[in-house]
């Protein structure tokens, strides 16, 4: 049966010739090689022409069909150039119509066509900017790339990156990602930091996690899973991306590398497991020491010790070290020696990639790398089992700093920050907030608070450093909440290093040399102080220190260094921190009969380097006892486990009795708040009153040359200075105020009495009694003198009956009397509050007594 021939119509589709009866060959001796036919071939007659008229009639001019479609094309608008966003936006809603449409088999499959040699729209897109960029088109191009990146057909994730189609499709996409990813303002963002990069002659480019995540999922969920070689190819991307804005950079840098920020789940370092190999990782940890550049071999040569054969060139990689099998020339096995004199410095061995940030030891750093293993044939001989060195091989660094946690403080919190800042009783606020699961004790906190916000270092012409942070030790009775308060301060301060005299020795504090485990150099391991530097040092248990190591951190404490010369190390190093220790007086319970020094095994050159010292005492008081008691049953009610999973319903809300009448500052905002203060605010002394300062320090040595307390040296004025500072920076305030300098005043001679005899201390109260009652509501004062009264009145009963009755009355006359002497002439007030009500006070007017029933 005979068939028609076919001729390619204008649309480049196959189409019959119907009718149209084809000569046969004039010369059947002629074949396709100029010979003739083949035995047993039949002649099928002549086919078309393809040369010649009928060619030519092929492409004759035709108006009607030689015209474009004019449906979906606008004629009458101009199309401007589309910007980043605006074409990135434009692609996404063509894709939603796509798939609205059909126009897919599934998300992320190829594109349904008619035809199927029709290319797919993104790849006809690629291959058009690539011709556009006069690039041209690569071999790898011709690779088809795949849209459904989500379907690895039953392969692994590390597996799957790397083939051929999905490792394009990456390449293309991370790309894109990088030419057309915009911020909330229209800014293309990597055009910026490529051209920031660029002028500083890096090689490093930062890739925010969440927005890759917003942008491209698919890439950020692969990314975790195989980084290795997805940052491989992420590499290749950004090195095309940046040499097509600086075509001439690969001059300055060969290679460029993307580095992963803000990667949303923060491990331990001792959580991390075999489960975590080889995945990409971010944590953060205190960089304790730092060795030298070491360089990676990229290319090494190996000698034959049995016949001196050159084995080699073998390439090194960065995950595995490449060793020869056998000699290719005498067929043994070693032992190989590496060939030193072809080894050319610069040449054979490379550095790894340059981090985005220097790392600076003794800070805390946020580390982002993929967490590798490696077989040590080494260990497992010294160890008789299989023993694999785990290393982290670094992607990103960041340093951990106040500078850093301020600089990321949303504007929300600013705008909070600065109001809470407004308030007139900030001051109180904050002391209220510090350790507010603690009762009572307001002196201390008060202290701590002051320790917390730090005054200003000085360093005048670089030769002469005056510390500015302040010195707390806390003594008294045990069960007192003294090492509560070290724990509180651990987990509100920014950096703080915890420790116990007990457990801690000179070198443990300060610093110890030892061999490094690699380079078998003697390097500097840093100790509690140094590790705290720019925070807070909590020493718990301080009396159980030996006086050797005590003397270590003499030093510390004032000059804030370390001096180091041991094993060749001649050095100095930072220790600029707040020392918060706690102490038990001798004998476990404190005399208030002897003197500070008599009560604690310290000896003076510490003390005195101590700003505040802070007493507590275990008293016996009936109502306080009882106020207490309800506070830890109501404290443990209210945060027990099971109000979580509604223990608490059918119960009545437990209302925690506060010993202040000002609300308290939520801790996280607390927290900002004084890392906020500490890096911006700097208070000046240009105001502060200069002669009311000379005249207390004056008053104070007098009083300790004639009690014998502790002594008061030129380090407690420096100690008011600071505390001033502080107060002024707890109020954001630029200039050192006289509200300052007495609240500094009155710290200092509430540390200074409190550590007199008790014979001692009410003499001194009266006489420093108007600068004591700074800042303090009149209702307080007056609570305080009441306290006094019904105390004495107590005492009397005991020595006069034996006993001690259920109420206590005191004359109102003699409350009158004491309130006059502090300038307080109505009680009134003091009557109805809250503070008197809930010490179990009241008041008879007709017999004019006040009563406290116990």
């Amino acid at each position: 049966m005979a068939t028609s021939p076919s001729r390619f119509s204008r649309r480049g589709e196959l189409t019959s010739s119907p009718g149209r009866d084809l000569p046969p060959f004039e010369d059947e001796s002629e074949g396709l090689l100029g010979e003739g036919t083949l035995p047993g071939e039949e002649d099928e007659g002549d086919g078309e022409e393809l040369i010649g008229d009928a060619m030519e009639r092929d492409y004759r001019a035709i108006p009607e069909l030689d015209r474009y479609e004019v449906e979906g094309l606008d004629l009458d608008e101009e199309l401007s150039e589309l910007s980043p966003g605006a074409r990135a936006a434009a692609e996404d809603a063509m894709r939603r119509r796509d798939r609205e449409q059909g126009g897919r088999l599934r998300r992320g499959l190829l594109y349904d066509s008619e035809d199927e040699d029709e290319e797919r729209p993104a790849r006809r897109r690629r291959l058009a900017e690539r011709a556009a960029e006069g690039t041209g088109v690569d071999d790898e191009e011709m690779i088809e790339s795949i849209e459904n990146l989500e379907d690895m057909k039953g392969h692994s994730v590390r597996e799957w990156v790397v083939m051929a189609a999905p490792r394009l499709e990456i390449y293309h996409r991370f790309k894109n990602f990088l030419r057309t990813h915009v911020d909330e303002n229209g800014h293309n963002v990597f055009k910026e930091k490529i051209s920031d990069m660029c002028k500083e002659n890096k090689e490093s480019l930062v890739v925010n996690y969440e927005d890759l995540a917003a942008r491209e999922h698919v890439l950020a969920y692969f990314l975790p899973e195989a980084p290795t070689e997805m940052l491989k190819i992420f590499d290749e991307a950004a090195k095309e991306v940046v040499l097509a804005m600086y075509p001439k950079y690969d001059r300055i840098a060969q290679e460029i590398h993307v580095r992963i920020c803000n990667l949303p789940l923060v491990e331990e370092l001792r959580s991390l497991r075999q489960l975590h190999l080889n995945q990409l990782i971010r944590t953060s940890g205190v960089v304790t020491c730092c060795t030298g550049v070491l360089p990676q071999l990229g290319m090494v040569k190996y000698n034959c010790n049995k016949c001196n054969f050159i084995l080699g060139p073998f390439f090194q990689s960065q995950n595995q070290e490449v060793k020869p099998g056998s000699c290719p020339e005498c067929q043994s096995f070693g032992p190989f020696d590496i060939n030193m004199e072809l080894v050319e410095p610069g040449r054979e061995a490379r550095l790894l990639p340059s981090l985005v940030v220097i790392i600076t030891a003794l800070f805390l750093q946020e580390l982002t790398g993929i967490y590798n293993n490696n077989y040590d044939g080494s260990l497992n001989m010294a160890n008789g089992f299989p023993v694999f060195a785990t290393v982290i091989m670094a992607n990103h660094i960041a340093r951990r700093d106040n500078k850093v946690a301020v600089a990321e403080l949303t504007d929300e919190d600013i705008k909070a920050i600065v109001a809470l800042s407004k308030d007139e009783r900030i001051g109180e606020r904050v002391f209220a907030s510090v350790g507010p699961s603690i009762y009572g004790h307001e002196d201390i906190k008060r202290g701590l608070a002051l320790a917390l916000f730090g005054g200003e270092p000085k360093n005048p012409g670089g030769k002469h450093k005056v510390r500015g942070d302040l010195n707390v030790l806390l003594c008294g009775d045990p069960g007192t909440a003294k090492s509560q308060f070290l724990k509180y301060v651990e987990k509100v301060a920014s950096r703080a290093v915890f420790t116990t005299g007990q457990g801690a020795s000179a070198v443990g504090l300060t610093a110890y040399v030892q061999r490094h485990p690699v380079t078998r150099e003697w390097t500097l391991e840093a100790g509690a102080l140094v590790l705290a530097d720019r925070g807070v040092c909590l020493i718990d248990e301080f009396d159980k220190m030996n006086d050797a190591d005590r003397t270590s951190i003499h030093e510390a404490m004032e000059q804030q260094s370390i001096s180091i010369s041991k094993a060749g190390i001649v050095t100095s190093l930072q220790a600029r921190c707040t020392i918060i220790a706690a102490a038990n007086p001798i004998g476990g319970r404190y005399d208030p009969s002897l003197t500070f020094s008599e009560n604690v095994d310290l000896t003076e050159p510490i003390v005195s380097r101590f700003d505040i010292l802070c007493v507590v005492r275990d008293t016996v008081d009936p109502v306080q006892d009882e106020m207490l008691a309800r506070f830890v049953v109501g404290s443990h009610i209210k945060h027990h486990p099971s109000n979580k999973e509604g223990g608490m319903a059918g119960l009545e809300e437990v209302v925690l009795p506060n010993t202040t009448d000002v609300p308290p500052i939520p801790q996280e905002l607390l927290r900002k708040y004084i890392m906020y203060s500490k890096e911006r605010v700097r208070p000046k002394l240009n105001q502060m009153d200069q002669d009311k300062v000379a005249r207390i320090y004056s008053d104070l040595r007098k009083e300790s040359m004639a009690t014998g307390s502790i002594p008061i040296t030129v380090r407690h004025i420096e100690s008011m200075i600071r505390m001033a500072e502080a107060h002024a920076r707890m109020h954001l305030r630029d200039y050192v105020v006289e509200d300052d300098v007495n609240m500094a005043i009155r710290v200092m001679l509430e540390s200074f009495i409190d550590t007199q005899k008790f014979s001692v201390m009410r003499s001194m109260r009266k006489t420093f009694a108007r600068y004591l009652a700074f800042r303090k509501d009149n209702n307080e004062l007056l609570l305080f003198i009441l306290k006094q009264l019904v105390s004495e009145q107590v005492a009397y009963q005991r020595n006069r009956y034996g006993a001690q009755q259920d109420t206590i009355e005191i004359p109102e006359k003699d409350l009158v009397d004491k309130a006059r002497q502090i300038s307080i002439h109505n009680l009134s007030a003091f009557y109805d509050s809250e503070a008197f009500r809930s010490n179990k006070f009241s008041h008879d007017m007709k017999k004019k007594l006040i009563l406290q029933q116990f």
